[in-house]
């Protein structure tokens, strides 16, 4: 299968320009400055007129749910989600049921995925007070890292003992990404809300619960622990301006387009909608998280997509599900923010597809290269659309961003060469890859 991808606007490696991707079967085997084509025939010609072509992005942070939690969404439903926003590659959590933390646990994921996952795909080792000793046995070319709860969460997957935490970042060879929350701070926060406000405080008392000071803290000793021992931290979903002051060289940090987009203010109109750990936090944070992934101190952009079912997100602080949907809408959410000014588009790129490449290792993803994989996604300006319910494809059929219109529109998702999501359709009989890493 020879394709053509002609008349759009390339993004890639900090450079925008006019050019023509080529691809044979599930590579690129050359890439033009301008529309000068080979003389070759070729299978499929795109033409990309009036759209940008950018690396399919690599979400390193995602629930997918399966197994075990399959009612509010699974590896078939969430990676058509992921096609239809324009992500050609998923990085999964381990707090699903069972629990990633054993190697057969881990070797089942594989095999549902290689049945079902229309993108590329691995998944992540979590971690627990007495399992450090598998970390040897894990390959490093199959998986990304070492998922971390290093606080208050949901899976009870709550890694809390000091000497397990000194084993795992002393042991672990690989990145080791955390969730950082302090459960002591928020169980003491929580206690107080409730004499306050009742057993199920309002949800816009979530970030005064899952406060700056919760993620401060164990965010604190996550990189103490990881200079100690010299270890390769990345610090999931970072929330607060405050953390910021902890980044240092060798460590780095994600951002969701959540917290990116929304802020404490949001609560009055989309409520538990937006309830996510660690918390939406003030206007102030959001501007700061902001500021600092358009200056580069952010090195990635990752979802946290995290589906439940709407009957689950009923009531507050205590009671309603954290989490939400929005892999979908991830990357046009983050063009909008470029329209605002808030970061360039070589810059999202880079955060998106570049970064995740390069810190995790993944092989011959996350550019627009000769000789890598064609996870290729175009994107198309100025095209106004409202997220309505029959556009979402993931299978707990709501998203925070419904009714939101948007300006920019994933036009297609290629992966490995082949179009997965094209017009409003995923082809769920498109199997992705195994992801590779060095």
């Amino acid at each position: 299968m020879k394709l053509l991808i002609q008349h759009g606007t390339i993004v890639n490696e900090n450079n925008i320009f006019d050019g023509t991707v080529i691809v044979e079967d599930s590579k690129i085997t050359k890439i033009v400055d301008g529309d000068t084509i080979p003389n070759a025939s070729f299978d499929d010609v795109i033409d990309a007129s009036g759209c940008f072509v950018l690396p399919g992005l690599i979400d390193d942070h995602v629930h997918f749910r399966e197994p075990g939690l399959t009612e509010k969404a699974d590896i078939d439903s969430e990676s058509s989600a992921a096609a239809a926003g324009g992500i050609t590659t998923y990085f999964d959590m381990p707090n699903t049921v069972p629990q990633t933390t054993t190697l057969e646990a881990l070797e089942d994921k594989f095999k549902i995925a290689a049945q079902k996952s229309h993108v590329n795909y691995s998944f992540f080792f979590g971690a627990t007070n007495d399992n450090v000793e598998l970390f040897s046995k894990l390959d490093p070319h199959r998986i990304p890292g070492i998922k971390l709860f290093m606080g208050s969460s949901t899976g009870n997957m709550l890694v809390d003992r000091r000497e397990a935490l000194e084993k795992i970042f002393s042991t672990a060879q690989m990145p080791i990404m955390v969730h950082c929350e302090d459960t002591d701070i928020i169980n003491r926060n929580m206690a107080e809300a409730k004499l306050k406000y009742g057993d199920d405080p309002k949800v816009s008392h979530h970030p005064e619960i899952r406060s700056t000071e919760a993620c401060y803290q164990s965010t604190k000793l996550a990189v103490e622990l990881a200079t100690k021992h010299h270890a390769r931290l990345h610090i999931a979903h970072l929330t607060t301006a405050k953390e910021l002051e902890l980044l240092a060289d060798g460590i780095t940090a994600e951002v969701t387009p959540s917290h990116l987009y929304f802020c404490d203010r949001d609560y009055t109109s989309l409520g538990t909608r937006i309830k996510c750990n660690p918390a939406i936090k003030s206007q102030t944070d959001r501007d700061a998280l902001r500021q600092a992934v358009a200056d580069g101190r952010i090195a990635v952009i990752g979802t946290d997509h995290a589906p439940h079912l709407l009957a689950q997100k009923e009531g507050g602080c205590a009671k309603a599900a954290s989490g939400m949907p929005m892999i979908q809408f991830s990357l046009v959410t983050m063009l909008e923010l470029v329209d605002q000014g808030v970061l360039t588009l070589e810059r999202l790129v880079e955060l998106m597809c570049h970064n995740p490449a390069d810190l995790f290792g993944v092989r011959n993803r996350g550019y627009l290269r000769e000789g890598y994989q064609a996870d290729i996604v175009l994107v198309r300006p100025n095209t106004g659309w409202t997220v309505t319910k029959d556009v979402i494809q993931s299978k707990c059929g709501w998203s925070p961003m419904e009714n939101h219109m948007y300006l920019w529109r994933v036009e297609r998702t290629i992966c490995n060469g082949h179009t997965v999501y094209q017009n409003g359709t995923v082809d769920t009989s498109y199997i992705g890859q195994p992801v590779a890493f060095r």
